[in-house]
């Protein structure tokens, strides 16, 4: 079976995760700049959302360049009917590949039918596949989900998703209910691994990767294709070249910042408020002496103009 871009991968390889509010046009811009994961997903968006009269703010969420090549769009919702008609459309956008999100625990995407609550009803959950990739048959179809519901059912779970014969599953290794709340435990990722032998799915591990050195750790412990890292991103746009925050000097972290809000505010600020900025403040403005006064000054900060101000006065501060 063909993967597309999956097969042409390096062996294993590291991708950045998709995250809401995180992972818009502006920051996937910044990180394939500095420093390009093998694969970039987008936020992921509501299948219905995409087919309502608010289709063209969503819309948004799916611009990406060139740059971020491979760029997979991921989808969540609960209505196979629905998910065919967007894959047609995502197809139609040039993405590399559609992911179907089977794991986000939030209540309001669990309301609608889609994410984790999907892992409760194993044949919506294959008609949902199934209808993606006969929406979208020349790009390949990945899925990202959690080792179970309430407890692990990985046993009955993955094998349901493997029947669907998707190109990948990313496996964060936690149940929905365990949220983010204890620490991911790998050995079901390395059971993952094993369950999807002989089947053509790749499996990528998901959950508490610090950084590269620990992505390359986790794949010798589990045999995993590659491995998605997510928050360790936060502050470090170097991330995947595998450089720490500490290696990165002020001047240069502030001047990413400032070139991150100026994006963000010239690609998004008519469709997304300014404060969703502002948990990447937190990130980038960490770790050194005068930290959180110029946080809190950030924080109240309404566009680039401000931003750049009020590191221009803290710098030359410092510097004086």
């Amino acid at each position: 079976m063909s993967r597309g871009f999956w097969d042409t991968l390096p062996k294993p390889f590291f991708v950045l995760a998709p995250m809401a509010d995180v992972t818009d046009a502006a920051f996937r811009r910044i990180i394939a700049k500095y420093a390009k994961p093998d694969v970039l997903w987008t936020e992921f968006v509501a299948v219905d959302g995409l087919l309502s009269p608010g289709r063209d703010v969503l819309l948004r969420d799916l611009m990406y360049t060139e740059t971020e090549r491979p760029i997979v769009a991921q989808i969540f919702g609960s209505n196979p009917e629905h998910f065919f008609k967007v894959a047609q459309i995502i197809e139609r956008l040039g993405f590399d590949g559609i992911d179907i999100n089977m794991g986000c625990p939030d209540k309001n995407v669990e309301k609608q039918g889609g994410g984790a609550s999907l892992m409760k009803d194993p044949v919506r959950a294959q008609n949902i596949i199934r209808a993606t990739m006969e929406g979208a048959p020349n790009i390949p179809v990945s899925i990202k989900t959690r080792v179970g519901y309430n407890k692990v059912e990985l046993e009955t779970w993955l094998p349901a998703l493997l029947e669907t014969k998707p190109a990948a599953i990313t496996v964060h290794a936690r149940t929905r209910k365990e949220m983010s709340l204890v620490p991911a435990r790998w050995e079901h990722v390395r059971e993952a691994v094993n369950m999807a032998k002989g089947t053509g799915t790749l499996i990528v591990g998901n959950g508490d990767v610090k950084n590269l050195a620990d992505a390359e750790k986790k794949i010798e412990e589990t045999g995993a294709d590659g491995v998605m890292l997510g928050r360790a991103i936060f502050g470090n746009p170097y991330l995947f070249l595998g450089r720490t925050l500490d290696s990165i000097s002020l001047n240069e972290r502030f001047a990413i910042m400032i070139e991150h809000t100026r994006l963000y505010e010239e690609l998004l600020g008519d469709v997304k408020n300014f404060a969703v900025m502002k948990k990447h403040y937190k990130a980038y403005v960490n770790g050194f002496d005068g930290a959180k006064e110029l946080r809190i000054k950030l924080m109240e900060s309404n566009n680039t103009k401000e931003v750049e101000d009020i590191v221009s006065e803290f710098l030359s501060i410092q510097n004086s």
